[in-house]
């Protein structure tokens, strides 16, 4: 990889790891435009200040755009969404596994 392509990932990856980056994203994946409103009961536990601040720098990013509707994920925020689609399937995985280390452990 070149310093470019590892300058590019280290952005993203900071952008992603902002608190709540990721779940702003992912409660966006179904393609359903969402109110600010709505946005935040989807999430949870976000204080509407860190909804704004992330709604600000994903909008900032081109991963997140705003209409009359409310916001979407843009076409670039669609491609990482697909791409972090297998997160899902793996997660599910991951816990499972955790559920089996927890139980060996306590033997």
């Amino acid at each position: 990889m070149s310093a470019k392509e590892n300058a590019a990932v280290s952005q993203l990856l900071e952008l992603l790891e902002s608190r709540y980056a990721l779940r702003v994203l992912w409660a966006l994946k179904d393609g359903h435009p969402q109110t600010f409103r709505l946005l935040q009961d989807s999430i949870g536990s976000i204080t509407p200040n860190t909804l704004n601040t992330r709604i600000k720098e994903l909008r900032a990013a081109g991963l997140l755009g705003h209409g009359s509707d409310g916001y979407t994920v843009t076409t670039m925020g669609a491609d990482l969404l697909k791409r972090l689609n297998d997160l899902q399937a793996f997660a599910g995985k991951w816990a499972t596994n955790q559920t089996k280390v927890a139980v060996v452990k306590k033997k």
